[in-house]
């Protein structure tokens, strides 16, 4: 008997190793929910607001791959257990189901509604608040967003809201997604106009689908000295992450630079999560579904 050569007993090993990780990226890690809890030091932030404690959740996509009603009712259960002061969600509650944008659009794999009532019940102490992604935009951004306030959430479009925490105000303001932007200087100047509008004080937090506003909102362009963090998601930190390539695949015109986590540019903080339903493709690899919980603190 001819033994089996050494590139072949190689070549043999890396394809059972591949074939595992491809039934672990659909089977398992989809199904998936952690809790990634992070303490975000932001400079200028009021150390009075230390310990203001956020949960983020991006990206709910009912129905996609191994999303369906019980996994958003765990969503919710996670989240409460983690007592925030405040839930935010960041957009792209429906996933779609199939063909090409934009014949597609009309077509979701679980109705809103069903979406909505299994996302009724988050806690928190200032409540939740809302902002759209571009799917739902796709599909019918006002009836997703209608959706949500029948559950007595907050949908902020373009808007600020004020939470008094402690005596001490926190501003939020959720904008419209600009997953495509022709021309960054309107949008920096229609949200210094939300901001002028407002007329507050107090930090300001900035809610958005997609992180690929961070330059846009900051640097030459900053909207407000009072902005000290950006939530966003969309890019579900590219799905797959593979040791020493990163995320092969990122929804994002910078590529991995916004992909996942904490980022800090032009003195802004941004964090990104990577969501918690899938879209385009089935798996996750290294990329757990998640709600993140940030806790923010002062930085000297």
């Amino acid at each position: 008997m001819s033994k089996v050569s050494l590139p072949l007993k190689i070549a043999s090993a890396l394809v059972i190793i591949g074939l595992l990780a491809l039934g672990y990226s659909y089977f398992i890690e989809p199904r998936r929910l952690v809790g990634n809890e992070q303490t975000i030091e932001i400079a200028g932030w009021d150390s009075a607001l230390d310990g203001f404690k956020i949960v983020a959740i991006g990206d709910i996509h009912g129905g996609s791959h191994a999303v369906d009603e019980e996994k958003l009712r765990e969503v919710v259960t996670l989240a409460n257990a983690q007592q925030p002061d405040l839930v935010v969600l960041l957009g792209d509650y429906v996933a779609h189901g199939g063909g090409s944008m934009p014949d597609n659009v009309r077509r979701i794999k679980m109705p809103v509604e069903t979406i909505a009532a299994n996302l009724a019940g988050l806690k928190a102490r200032y409540g939740v608040i809302a902002v759209m992604g571009n799917h739902d935009d796709w599909y019918d951004g006002d009836e997703v967003s209608n959706s949500l306030r029948n559950d007595s959430y907050t949908v902020l479009a373009d808007e600020i809201t004020t939470i008094d925490h402690n005596g001490k105000p926190i501003r939020i303001l959720g904008s419209k997604d600009q997953l495509h932007i022709e021309s960054w200087r309107p949008y920096s100047d229609r949200l210094k106009e939300v901001i002028a509008r407002d007329g507050g004080s107090g930090p300001i937090i900035v809610l958005e689908h997609s992180p690929d506003v961070l330059p846009i909102i900051t640097g030459d362009l900053l909207i407000s000295p009072d902005l000290k963090l950006i939530l966003a998601a969309h890019t579900h930190g590219g799905q797959v992450w593979l040791p020493l390539i990163g995320a092969p695949i990122v929804p994002s015109s910078y590529g991995q630079k916004y992909s996942y986590g904490h980022v800090q540019e032009n003195g802004v903080d941004m964090f990104v999560t990577s969501g918690v339903g899938t879209s385009i493709l089935p798996f996750r690899f290294m990329m757990p579904p998640e709600i993140a919980v940030l806790t923010l603190r002062s930085r000297n």
